[in-house]
């Protein structure tokens, strides 16, 4: 086991990096298949693929480079020409106003976006964009893509900074056959490609062994089935939609029994991490990406789009994946234009004589509520001018939206009215209106909420096969602070469901299980064939002790691990990465390893506080409280409202008995993250442990207020109340508590404590 470490820690540290990967043989590049493929290249050309990235030059530029100005928040830059390039001076690196020359551009409608390259292979793209739609729409101006928001040099978000990295953040969706070719050893990119734009090859593979093919004979060729194409793209050949008149609608001819092209899409129209290099060279999502599911930070409760999230995750949870539309059934995949324009893509497998009706939808023919995209696909606007549709397909539902504060279509279009008015409406026009396709809603806003039914909410959305996998799996997923006893048993199914998302999810709700108990429910999950499920099962059963494990369950956890270690190495640049591996190692129980990898992710970035807190709380672990504390003051000197940092410093003072300094540092913790209850709730406790009731009684009570279903704020409410002699007000909690939850044994016998309540 020794040895194993070792070689993860050799990936981790990238010291297996020194030399840099360039382009994968068997890529031939756009222009080998143009002669063959010319319709299809002639429809290619000028598409958002094709224009992707481009150099720069006097042909690609939209933007006004003839030295025009934008001042943001105090920052002037100046857009000008010098020597047949194109530059900006603006605040840099250092904070420090420099001439920066534009080395690519990104992308060409609604927007512009403008990328610099810096002598250690880092690209970043500028804050600053063109707005290339045209002026009486608003367009033909320079603007910022953070308006709202001051962002210094020392900022991630900073055009020059980690998060605005194109070798990292944006390059394997732009450019084909994209190398990222990072030098852990020197921290610099060689980053390569085959064809700078987004390429045949980016969704057919590699195509030496189709040009190849192309070049047999007759009766060679017919024996390659394949064609000698990497990604075989042909589950809609010969497949048609034929219109049930019934019901108006289409049906698959013939079930759609792969699922490669959503896949091919996901690569790049999905919201995911990067966990292996080599993606355009098969169709195996999850063998390169690890997606993001449902989650209340990306989506509302019922699914709707909020953050960026690139169209895969809202697809899935339409009827129309569920019934084998594929992305290609509505969009031309060369042009990436409509099939049909407007309502008239709808109307491929929607029978226009029975949805294009007032009947329908409510609304005067030719009207905007009479458009199917209106309504069944609003838009939200990222990027400042760039609107993009919701691909979930939901039915509006103005009455659910009323209930749980989601968004809604009606009040999109009439910008008038509110969305009482719209439930009202919805109501009258549809007053037999059943519940949605997407009902998972309630469960969700209750997981979120922290309300005791939310357990049972959750298990009846993974319980119904007929709700799309990507919600099952976040329901899976929201189970992680409501888990019991019977949802447990759910948990332990979806570990072995077909659906990966749905293993994926349950290995991370199952961090909820001591450790040395996970195995048994999840070790089959080391030799799962795809690596996104068995490098989590390496990071969640890492724990496991080796006597409970067989010599060959031992050896599947260190392929695991090997293969966990590689996707962290792959992402070698970042210091997520080098943190995720320090937990790894702190959890082997390796701190000598736990303590490099900490370092090197500070090395790569000296504010990313979370390792701060992980390396923090290791010394303490080691005893080395000093250490500790003084390392928490580090970090938050180069991140001062972080809570986290804040948070963990109180926590140290209060262990080194100084109560008093800690004070502060917890209070500010609960001031920067007024979400975070558990902040709150020790800050409450530590005023009461300091003889300062009331106004641990205060504190809490306002956090209560913010977090009326959180139990720890309760019963530290009550009992605080109760030792005060307080006891209408202890009362008082308590009941709340057994609102929640009958059951409440503890909330029961502190009721049969109290004085009964005056008459």
């Amino acid at each position: 086991m020794r040895q194993s470490l070792h070689l993860i820690l050799l990936l981790s540290l990238g010291q297996f990096a020194s030399t840099v990967v360039m382009a994968t043989e068997g890529f031939v590049g756009t222009a080998a298949c143009a002669d063959c493929h010319a319709k299809e290249h002639a429809a290619w050309r000028g598409s958002h693929h094709d224009l992707a990235m481009q150099h720069a030059t006097e042909a690609t530029m939209l933007g006004d480079f003839d030295d025009a100005t934008i001042t943001v928040h105090g920052v002037t830059s100046r857009l000008f020409r010098r020597d047949g390039g194109f530059f900006v001076n603006t605040d840099g690196p250092d904070g420090e106003a420099a001439d920066f020359q534009i080395s690519y551009t990104f992308g060409f409608d609604p927007l512009q976006q403008y990328l610099v390259e810096f002598p250690d292979g880092r690209v970043q793209a500028l804050s600053l964009a063109w707005d290339a739609r045209p002026k009486d729409q608003g367009g033909q101006r320079w603007f910022h893509l953070y308006p709202d928001e001051a962002i210094g040099h020392d900022d991630p978000l900073h055009w020059t900074g980690r998060q605005q990295n194109w070798n990292y953040m944006c390059a394997d969706c732009h450019s084909t056959d994209l190398v990222k070719g990072y030098d852990a050893a020197n921290d610099r990119f060689d980053t390569t490609w085959t064809d700078i734009n987004v390429g045949c090859e980016a969704c057919h593979g590699p195509g030496k062994d189709h040009v190849d093919w192309a070049g047999l004979d007759g009766e060679l060729r017919e024996q390659d089935v394949r064609q000698g194409l990497a990604v075989l793209l042909n589950e809609r050949d010969g497949v048609t939609w034929p219109i049930d008149m019934d019901t108006g609608i289409a049906r698959r001819s013939a079930p759609k029994t792969t699922d490669t092209e959503i896949q091919v899409c996901a690569t790049c129209h999905s919201r995911r991490g990067t966990i292996a290099g080599g993606a355009q060279e098969d169709a195996s999502f999850l063998d390169h990406h690890s997606p993001a599911l449902l989650t209340g930070e990306l989506y509302h409760d019922d699914g709707q789009i909020m953050e960026e999230v690139y169209v895969w995750g809202s697809f899935l949870q339409s009827k129309m994946y569920a019934a084998g539309v594929t992305c290609s059934d509505c969009h031309d995949p060369h042009s990436q234009e409509l099939r049909a324009p407007g309502d008239a893509v709808c109307a491929q497998c929607h029978l226009p004589a029975t949805f294009a009706t007032r009947d329908h939808h409510g609304h005067p023919e030719e009207s905007t509520g009479a458009d199917c995209l209106a309504c069944h696909m609003p838009e939200t606007t990222y990027m400042q001018v760039d609107p993009r549709r919701d691909h979930s397909l939901r039915v509006p539902r103005p009455d659910l939206a009323l209930e749980f504060g989601t968004p809604d279509a009606c009040t999109s279009c009439h910008t008038g009215r509110d969305v009482t008015w719209a439930a009202e409406a919805f109501s009258g026009m549809f007053p037999d209106a059943v519940e949605p396709f997407q009902d998972w809603t309630r469960a969700f806003q209750q997981a979120r909420s922290g309300q005791p039914q939310a357990e049972v909410s959750l298990m009846r959305v993974i319980n119904d096969e007929t709700t799309p996998d990507i919600a099952r799996a976040t329901a899976v997923l929201e189970l992680q602070n409501h888990l019991g006893p019977m949802s447990f048993q759910l948990v332990q199914a979806a570990l072995g469901d077909d659906s990966p998302l749905l293993r994926i999810a349950a290995l991370r709700t199952l961090e909820a299980v001591p450790p040395a108990n996970r195995f048994g429910f999840a070790g089959h999950l080391l030799r799962d064939p795809l690596l996104a499920v068995r490098a989590e099962a390496a990071r969640t059963l890492a724990a496991t002790p080796l006597n409970q494990m067989s010599v060959a369950d031992r050896g599947a956890l260190d392929l695991a691990l090997r293969d966990y270690a590689a996707t962290q190495a792959y992402n070698a640049d970042r210091p997520e990465s080098h943190m995720n591996m320090g937990n790894l190692y702190v959890t082997r129980g390796d701190a000598v390893a736990a303590e490099k990898a900490f370092r090197q992710s500070l090395k790569l970035d000296q504010a990313f506080s979370p390792a701060y807190a992980n390396l923090a709380d290791l010394y303490r672990q080691q005893g080395m409280e000093s250490e500790s504390r003084k390392l928490l003051e580090q970090g938050l000197a180069v991140a001062p409202d972080d809570a986290s940092l804040r948070h963990a410093l109180g926590l140290a003072l209060v262990r080194a008995g100084n109560t008093p300094a800690a004070l502060p540092e917890l209070e500010k913790a609960a001031e920067l993250a007024p979400g975070n209850a558990r902040y709150a709730y020790v800050y409450g406790v530590a005023l009461n442990s300091a003889g300062q009731k009331d106004a641990a009684v205060e504190a809490l009570a306002k956090a209560q207020s913010q977090h009326p279903n959180n139990r720890e704020l309760l019963w530290a409410l009550a009992t605080f109340e109760r030792d005060r002699g307080n006891s209408a007000a202890a009362r008082g909690w308590a009941e709340k508590m057994l609102a929640l939850n009958p059951a409440d044994e503890a909330a029961n016998q502190l009721l049969e404590t109290l004085p009964p309540a005056e008459s």
